[in-house]
């Protein structure tokens, strides 16, 4: 029996898609299917796992859960976990369509953010711009079955969905909080809003701009319901408490099972709403942030405060309520180094 023979049968009898990802980080050589439960599973790829119920709805969802995209955010690959695992052994139904993914199995296994590019900076194409590495295969790879479950015949008039699941470097001043990503013209959707408030999450961060991140290249290239949500502090695998997420696990499996999910109507009050000022970018090796390393995402400044400094450039604050977050001042030259938001409302 070969080893990825050995590591599928373990999958089959245990559910436990993790194992099986890390197993096999670079690829598996063949796709598999598998009925699970009024459904057929496909393993497509390296933790890339598609559900099709027998009986697929006229006016169907395609929901798309991901984590993983940093291999060191461990809660949001638990859960996925999680979800699978019930699947698999039997105990949860699939009625929509589902496609999960751990975006990042080689860098999951060596406990690291990436192994040579930041994967969630590659989508909407930018991959193709940077040297040849692990990031920018898996990035066009993901880009490739992402596309091919938002087209497929059933898709054509369902509506999609993507959560990406994500852990801050970084604590939080509001624990979990999600990055809506820009949407042009399009209205900011108040019932998705309610549906994060129901998983636990009413921080909302208003993406100012395209970017090369998972979310964004869902939203604008398949018209999906789609965050990036930050769940809480990235810790070791084994050291979640998993019952700090037991709302939005739940949420996704009544997503998943097209049970009835009660929504509040949305209301200002019940949220943390806000927008991106701007960035701080670092420009060169003389960048300094005047930060503690330990700071908060979301930290609110006094106006006339010097948040950083770079050859000349400085930024201090000049408006009322302006907070930052992702401070990071460790990222190359020329890239973000962190983002300065102000409160808003809808």
């Amino acid at each position: 029996m070969s080893e990825f023979s050995a590591a599928f049968d373990l999958f089959l009898s245990s559910g436990d898609f993790l194992k099986l990802t890390s197993r096999c980080e670079l690829g598996i050589p063949s796709v598999q299917h598998f009925p699970v439960n009024n459904a057929t599973a496909t393993l497509l790829d390296t933790g890339v796992l598609l559900f099709e119920p027998d009986n697929i709805p006229a006016e169907c969802k395609d929901v798309l859960i991901s984590c993983g995209i940093h291999g060191n955010e461990t809660a949001p690959i638990e859960i996925v976990n999680q979800l699978v695992m019930d699947i698999v052994k039997g105990g949860g139904l699939v009625k929509q369509r589902t496609l999960f993914i751990l975006g990042n199995p080689v860098a999951m296994n060596m406990s690291k953010r990436f192994e040579v590019e930041n994967l969630n900076r590659l989508f909407c194409g930018k991959y193709q711009n940077i040297t040849p590495c692990y990031e920018r295969r898996r990035a066009g790879q993901l880009e490739r079955y992402v596309s091919d479950f938002f087209s497929s015949a059933h898709s054509k008039k369902s509506i999609k969905y993507h959560y990406d699941l994500h852990t801050a470097i970084k604590p939080s001043k509001y624990e979990k909080f999600a990055i809506y990503p820009y949407q042009n013209d399009k209205p900011w959707d108040k019932g998705q809003l309610a549906f994060l408030q129901s998983s636990g999450i009413n921080t909302i961060l208003f993406g100012h701009a395209p970017s090369g991140t998972f979310s964004y290249f869902t939203s604008s290239n398949f018209n999906a319901h789609a965050f990036t949500v930050e769940l809480g502090k990235v810790m070791p695998f084994g050291e979640n408490n998993m019952a700090n997420f037991e709302a939005i696990k739940n949420n996704l499996q009544a997503l998943i099972q097209d049970d009835k999910i009660e929504l509040n109507i949305f209301d200002n009050a019940n949220f943390n709403l806000f927008k991106v000022l701007g960035d701080i970018p670092k420009i060169t090796e003389n960048f300094v942030l005047h930060l503690d390393d330990d700071i908060s995402n979301f930290t609110y400044f006094e106006i006339g405060t010097l948040l950083a400094e770079d050859n000349g450039y400085r930024y201090q604050t000049s408006e009322t309520g302006e907070s930052i977050v992702f401070p990071n001042p460790k990222v190359a030259n020329g890239q973000r180094a962190a983002l300065i938001v102000v409160p808003t409302t809808l």
